[in-house]
């Protein structure tokens, strides 16, 4: 894939480069929020329910070392060629132009689809106030919302990105004060003590086959962090920005997850039927209302309902931008038209800005005249951040033995991850494990249609790799002949 080199903020440019107007603070807010949402908020309290407080916190913690490893190895890989194809890129220049391809498409189709997912959901928050108005009104609203702020400059949708997860960070940290208030019996009395954890069959409800299943859920909630990797091409200083971030990943796991799912484990028997509820969607039983209710919060479900809300726009704006700007780096590297390279004075991508919600409309217009076909869709997008994470642990291990094998030494990069080789093979095996063990049930039982609806992304990908790959007769990079040219201001 052949990549941008410092695409910058020029006066002189033609109108067919993305600027370089995200500032540190944006990137690092961005990164900051981009882990915490509703799989955080809703579903956390599901977890500890399937597999018991100390069984939540092995997942969590395993999925978050995975996912620690490979932000280290993205902002390796970022700072030394920082580009909005980002991970797309990286996987055509030091694997295979094939699977640049399929990454880059599959990626974009991702996230046009979950931003439709985004805006039917943030209708269903706005209904909570306003039962009687039609939904589908809010929707399109949202949407409009969504194309405006991606559409002025990117310091729009920096700036509001940076305040939406102001709030999120705000909340968990209001959250964690009064959970450990409540648990020390600090002006909350008496104290709750860490009685829970020993309650019943905890602290591991389930065995391993348990804390296997909440894997998946933990996966997913980590869903999201690689757009760092995106938002390094339009970063004003990368090499500053992407490592400040990148190294800040392993505390905001730990405070925002770790810590999290203890309080809530210490306050909450596993054996509440509102853990479970609250993966359906229900406010009222999010773990996190639950808690601030114990605490005398009367309209905590009002408040958490408008936080939820907040975290569902910033996940539709970020993914807005993310799939616009992978479309962008596609045409750019001739594997999408060229018109989809073409950006407005602001840097602004506006022809993938439109394709994108037009996939985005159509899937959102499925969800209410053809639920089969929309169901399909958003099977579709399930495992791609999955698949992405593969690639990026791939791209970093075969850039790192190039960079040795062509005679360069590891201290000349501006940021190289810790712990390599390990890192980046533990990410790709643990990868690998939570894809297979998305819905064993269907290959024990031979359920054809579930199996088709549970792993449709990965025939999707390899056909688009295999597909590129017979027409172009593309070969898998050789570590001498690899292209490892970067960025020069981040050398």
């Amino acid at each position: 894939m052949a990549t941008r080199q410092g695409e910058k903020d020029d006066p002189s440019a033609s109108d067919d480069r993305v600027q370089r107007n995200l500032k540190t603070r944006h990137v690092t807010m961005i990164a900051l929020g981009g882990c915490i949402g509703t799989g955080l908020f809703m579903t956390s309290g599901s977890t500890i329910a399937k597999a018991g407080p100390g069984g939540a916190l092995v997942a969590y913690a395993a999925m978050g070392l995975m996912v620690y490893f490979l932000m280290t190895s993205l902002g390796e890989l970022a700072t030394h060629l920082p580009t909005s194809g980002s991970f797309a890129a990286y996987n055509a220049r030091y694997v295979d132009p094939a699977l640049g391809f399929a990454m880059g498409w599959n990626y974009w189709l991702n996230w046009a689809i979950t931003v439709a997912v985004d805006i039917s959901t943030a209708a269903l928050l706005i209904q909570y106030w306003l039962p009687h108005t039609p939904g589908w009104v809010w929707s399109l609203l949202v949407l409009v919302v969504i194309f405006l702020i991606n559409a002025l400059t990117v310091s729009t949708f920096g700036e509001t990105e940076f305040w939406l997860s102001l709030i999120k960070v705000v909340t968990v940290i209001v959250f964690l004060a009064i959970g450990l208030a409540m648990i020390c019996g600090i002006m909350f009395r008496p104290a709750v003590g860490l009685g829970n954890f020993t309650y019943k069959d905890a602290p591991f409800v389930g065995g391993f086959p348990a804390i296997l299943n909440v894997f998946l859920i933990a996966g997913f909630s980590f869903q999201g962090t690689e757009l760092i990797g995106v938002t390094a091409g339009e970063s004003e200083n990368p090499g500053k920005a992407v490592p400040k971030a990148i190294n800040d990943v392993f505390w905001r796991i730990l405070l925002f997850y770790i810590l999290s799912i203890f309080v809530i484990a210490a306050l909450i028997p596993y054996t509440s039927p509102n853990l479970l509820s609250s993966a359906e969607g229900d406010i009222a039983m999010s773990p996190f209302t639950m808690v601030f209710q114990r605490a005398g919060l009367a309209s905590a479900a009002s408040v958490m309902n408008a936080i939820i809300l907040t975290s569902v726009l910033s996940s539709a704006n970020s993914g807005v931008y993310a799939s616009t700007r992978m479309l962008y780096a596609l045409a750019k590297d001739h594997y999408a038209p060229a018109f989809f390279g073409h950006t407005t004075r602001h840097g602004i991508p506006m022809a993938s800005l439109v394709a994108t919600l037009v996939v985005s409309l159509a899937t959102f217009a499925a969800s209410i005249f053809g639920q089969r076909i929309y169901m399909w869709l958003v099977a579709a997008s399930g495992l791609t951040g999955f698949i992405v994470w593969i690639g990026i642990a791939l791209s970093h291990y075969r850039f790192r033995r190039a960079w040795v094998v062509q005679g360069h030494r590891v201290e000349e990069l501006r940021y190289h991850a810790k712990l390599f080789p390990l890192g980046p093979i533990l990410a790709l095996i643990l990868c690998v494990v939570v894809i297979g063990g998305q819905n064993i049930e269907a290959f024990v039982n031979w359920n054809w249609q579930e199996i088709g609806v549970t792993y449709i992304s990965v025939p999707l990908v390899l056909a688009l790799y295999l597909g590129y790959k017979i027409r172009h007769h593309t070969r898998i990079v050789p570590l001498e002949a690899m292209d490892l040219s970067g960025d020069p201001e981040s050398l």
